[in-house]
């Protein structure tokens, strides 16, 4: 990653940034911006964004759903994040660099900052380590992966595939319906195959297979 100019804060709520503060109290440069609309991560390449969890519109797994949209372009962390709303494993496969808990310490939350700045990730131990011991599992069985992977790939329609494309940039189903003149009704019917096609439960395990299989899209 290339060198961090600024800290650029997503913060959607009525009361002061704290953690804005905390990060200019050691030297680091910050911009709290209040609408997604405000947000220009094209311009922003060596900026790293930090993103309230509340006051976001989140999907069935606690994340922000503007962070699948911002993830190809510029590094994320989650910060004012509640422990009982948001699955961490979730937003370490996303991409999301790590998680600074509304509960926590002053001293937890600027080593936190420091560490993600400096290219490394904040979470768990245990959790990095059971999903590092998941990946080195899965390239085990990579070649009967492959192969079922390349078999469910040819069940699959175009239509199909041009919606998983969609999903994965961060479309809701009224955006894929006008993009596509199609009804949400029809949006829908198309999604839920898709679903059982690939055997996700909802657009997050959808948008890691996606990302999984980007290759054949």
């Amino acid at each position: 990653m290339s060198k961090v100019r600024e800290l650029v804060f997503l913060h959607q709520l009525s009361m002061p940034c704290h953690l804005a503060v905390l990060a200019e109290s050691i030297g680091l440069k910050t911009r709290v911006v209040k609408q997604v609309a405000d947000l220009d991560p094209e311009r922003d390449r060596n900026s790293f964004y930090l993103i309230a969890q509340q006051g976001a519109a989140l999907d069935n797994s606690g994340v922000p759903l503007i962070v699948s949209r911002l993830l190809p372009h510029v590094p994320i962390a989650l910060y004012l994040v509640d422990r009982e709303s948001l699955e961490p494993e979730s937003a370490l496969l996303l991409g999301v660099r790590g998680l600074l808990f509304s509960d926590q310490r002053m001293d937890l939350l600027l080593t936190g900052l420091r560490k993600m700045v400096g290219d490394e990730l904040w979470y768990d131990r245990p959790l990095i380590s059971k999903v590092f011991r998941r990946l080195v599992n899965s390239q085990d069985s990579g070649v009967e992966l492959a192969q079922e992977t390349m078999a469910l790939l040819q069940t699959l329609t175009g239509r199909e595939c041009t919606i998983i494309q969609l999903v994965a940039s961060g479309a809701r189903n009224k955006e894929i319906a006008d993009e596509l003149c199609i009804s949400e009704h029809t949006v829908k019917a198309h999604i839920s195959s898709i679903f059982r096609k690939t055997q996700s439960r909802n657009r997050v395990e959808l948008l890691r297979w996606s990302q999984a299989n980007a290759c054949h899209f």
